[in-house]
């Protein structure tokens, strides 16, 4: 298939699966009613339910799913290595901490974001200073996100541990995903952060390319290897950051989304970023509607859905790849 058509497509399943996250809910909000609410001939209860609650989550969905799903392709890519997802190299564990440690405090939401991010920058620091020789080394890199993530994984079992009742049931809820803090006056952001972080990722694209074939090959190519794997690095390490402010710890949608893709026959990454970000915003756009649809009116962590989702369906890329 051509690689414009399914790109096509993936737009019409992200329009679509928008519309079901805007029909679908506990609250008695049909499709009609969704309709009549989007052109202002609903009452004030139905506009409030679409415009407060469910478009802000849709919007927060898509956006966090394409940039699990951009930094995944871009991660991969970096390291060469199909496993690499957002989550491997340990920053989302340090912005998720440091966020933990500030809810202790019972900081405010800007200081808590304030906090994720500087979590998450600290982690990439020090994977710089670990994995730096000369140059970003893939294995030195993943060995110390591994390291790291474990070091951060015990701090945050620390503060679980000793945090008092009150906030510990949202703490735990927001490690495992949760997007039912979207606020209405912020839904616009990750969307936005999502496509912003497509035009400063695609004019890596042919590059990227080249390092798939080796590095040797990329240098003779005119790559600055180095350079183009700290790059990636910070950017999808940024992107990490942002989400685990806005929704938690969500895993597996980086990991398999594109899979999915090359598995469709996306190969050269300027096709395959784009894709990501549409993929990667409809799965998330599922998972979320799952999470809130399949035991209402109570909801599911949406990363627990995420998780139950993206396991089996790696295992069977993976079954897929070892029988070729």
């Amino acid at each position: 298939m051509r690689p414009s058509l399914i790109l096509i497509l993936l737009c019409l399943l992200t329009a679509l699966a928008a519309v079901g996250a805007l029909a679908v809910g506990s609250n008695g909000v049909d499709f009609g009613g969704m309709f009549s609410a989007l052109l202002g001939q609903s009452d004030a209860t139905n506009r409030e339910i679409i415009f407060d609650l469910r478009l802000p989550r849709a919007l927060n969905a898509f956006g966090c799913g394409a940039l699990l799903a951009l930094a995944g392709a871009l991660l991969q890519a970096l390291l060469r290595n199909p496993l690499a997802d957002p989550f491997v190299l340990g920053i989302s564990s340090g912005a998720g901490a440091l966020s933990l440690i500030a809810m202790l405090f019972g900081a405010g939401a800007a200081l808590t974001a304030a906090a994720g991010f500087g979590g998450a920058l600290a982690s990439t620091g020090i994977l710089f200073l670990l994995a730096w020789r000369g140059g970003l080394l893939p294995i030195r890199l993943l060995l110390a996100g591994v390291i790291l993530s474990a070091a951060w994984g015990a701090l945050i079992t620390l503060l679980l541990a000793l945090a008092p009742d009150a906030p510990l049931r949202g703490m735990v809820f927001w490690l495992m995903g949760d997007l039912a803090q979207a606020d209405s006056g912020r839904a616009w952001l990750a969307p936005v952060a999502a496509f912003v972080s497509l035009a400063l990722a695609f004019p890596l694209a042919r590059s990227l390319d080249a390092l798939g074939q080796g590095e040797l090959s990329a240098a003779a190519l005119g790559v600055a290897v180095g350079r183009l794997r700290a790059l990636a690095l910070l950017l999808a390490a940024l992107i990490t950051a942002l989400v685990v402010v806005i929704a938690g710890s969500i895993g597996f949608v980086g990991l398999v989304t594109p899979h999915l893709m090359r598995l469709a026959g996306l190969r050269r990454h300027r096709e395959l970023l784009p894709a990501c970000v549409f993929a990667g915003g409809t799965l998330l756009l599922l998972a979320d509607v799952i999470s809130r649809s399949v035991v209402a009116p109570l909801q599911l962590p949406v990363g627990a859905v995420t998780a139950a989702l993206g396991a089996p369906m790696f295992l069977w890329l993976l079954s897929r790849s070892a029988k070729r």
